[in-house]
């Protein structure tokens, strides 16, 4: 007669069960928190009521309970957020050594931070798959406490228009951001400036100072706080459209250009590539303009093929094209020159795209890459905000965040990034995201 023997599944470690009721952190390999924000789970560096979790006992196995009252799920092979406590919302934790864990959900498969993204991945077990979890009270009162002196916001894509838009049908979303800005900005006390990659005033931009879309779409919707510091920006494509400066050599001509800091009543943008040194934060800030790659999506162009499309819309398409083609040679240019001559820590460099756009300048990415210079760098153009869409600029970081509310969702994080600066030259960042539900049909 054949014996069968019942597999018993790991006991949870002992050093989890101490845990079980208590507020925790579940961290993975590289520091950063799982959350859940709005039901949506992610990896984040900060350390809010999103990013805090309750274990209890679920039968020999663990239930994972966030602040918001959800639990995490494995539905079907995918990590989610559901309100029951059933057989998908039971976890096995068992030992990773090290005072790890690994945490595998009832399809088999172990949550994984591979990717910079929450997932179940099969048969792994590696450091993706390794978490630790500790109390949220102890890993806050052994973080140091450093002095900040100075901060900033940093948005793109959101100057919506009620005519042409794309799959936002209101001004929602755009003034829900703005919102939240507010509320950071109170809540920092000491935001110096605010980036901005472009794409300001949808769909044409606008055709002089005194044009009323400074108005409706910038100082009706942000209030008068968060314009009382310079707004660094770069055109986005969308700005150009109408803008008389995509015509002309003369860098005067444009609508947005502004060079004098003090003015306040519209962005500041000295020109359409431009550096400003803040010794006080040891930080510089470089803008350039590289409207030449919009259609950097498409890996199949060289660099001799990539073309600033939206010329087309412009009264000056052939001038238009040489234009942008210059103003992206110049940007190089500038970029090169600061990254050798910054006597500051950190650089902050921002154009209108992507990381992702400039595979046919695989020595602009290098650049913002390299170890010896502590370098963050901003892009928009795509509709979403996050750090996972983005070619790699590591041991550097780089955001997306064209996430601003004024033209289309390219995915569920809507939203602005934030910066801190530390008295001993460190810079974190980490993004301010809305309910997508206000944003995303």
């Amino acid at each position: 007669t054949a014996t069968t023997t019942a597999t018993t599944p790991p006991q949870v470690p002992s050093f989890v069960r101490e845990l079980f009721g208590k507020p925790v952190f579940i961290m993975g390999h590289d520091g950063e928190r799982l959350e859940n924000l709005y039901g949506m789970l992610r990896l984040s560096s900060n350390a809010d009521f999103e990013e805090r979790w309750t274990l209890t006992d679920a039968g020999g196995a663990v239930f994972f309970t966030s602040d918001l009252g959800q639990q995490l799920s494995d539905a079907n092979g995918q990590a989610q957020m559901f309100d029951n406590k059933l057989v998908w919302e039971r976890w096995t934790v068992s030992d990773a050594g090290d005072g790890k864990v690994f945490i595998t959900g009832a399809s088999g498969r172990q949550l994984s931070a591979a990717g910079g993204r929450v997932q179940l991945v099969e048969g792994a077990g590696g450091d993706f798959e390794r978490w630790t979890v500790a109390a949220a009270a102890e890993v806050q009162a052994a973080q140091p406490r450093k002095k900040r002196v100075g901060s900033f916001l940093v948005l793109g894509d959101w100057g919506w228009d009620t005519a042409s838009h794309g799959n936002l049908f209101s001004r929602n979303c755009q003034s829900a951001i703005a919102e939240k800005m507010l509320g950071k900005m109170n809540d920092l006390g000491d935001v110096k400036f605010i980036v901005n990659v472009g794409d300001s005033f949808y769909p044409g931009g606008v055709s002089g100072r005194d044009d009323p879309q400074w108005d409706s779409k910038w100082r009706d919707v942000y209030p008068e706080k968060l314009r009382s510091v310079p707004w660094y920006s770069v055109y986005g494509n969308h700005d150009y459209h109408v803008d008389p400066g995509v015509c002309s050599w003369n860098p005067t001509d444009g609508a947005q250009i502004n060079s004098d800091i003090h003015d306040l009543s519209r962005f500041y943008m000295p020109g359409y590539n431009w550096f400003r040194e803040h010794p006080e934060l040891n930080l510089e800030v470089v803008a350039l303009d590289l409207n030449k790659f919009m259609d950097g999506w498409n890996r199949e162009l060289d660099y001799s093929h990539h073309q600033f499309w939206d010329c087309q819309w412009t009264a000056c398409p052939e001038a238009c094209k040489a234009i942008a083609e210059a103003r992206a040679t110049e940007a190089f240019d500038l970029f090169g020159k600061r990254l050798e001559k910054t006597k500051q820590k950190n650089m902050l460099v921002f154009s209108h795209y992507p990381t992702d756009y400039f595979s046919t300048v695989p020595q602009f990415v290098s650049n913002l890459s390299r170890p010896e210079r502590h370098i963050t760098y901003f892009g928009g153009h795509r509709h979403n905000t996050d750090k996972t869409t983005v070619a790699s600029t590591s041991p550097n970081k780089n955001w997306c965040v064209g996430g601003g509310g004024g033209w289309s969702c390219d995915g569920h994080e809507q939203g602005f990034v934030v910066g801190e600066i530390y008295e001993d030259g460190s810079i974190s960042t980490y993004e301010v995201l809305v309910d997508w539900r206000v944003c995303c049909p």
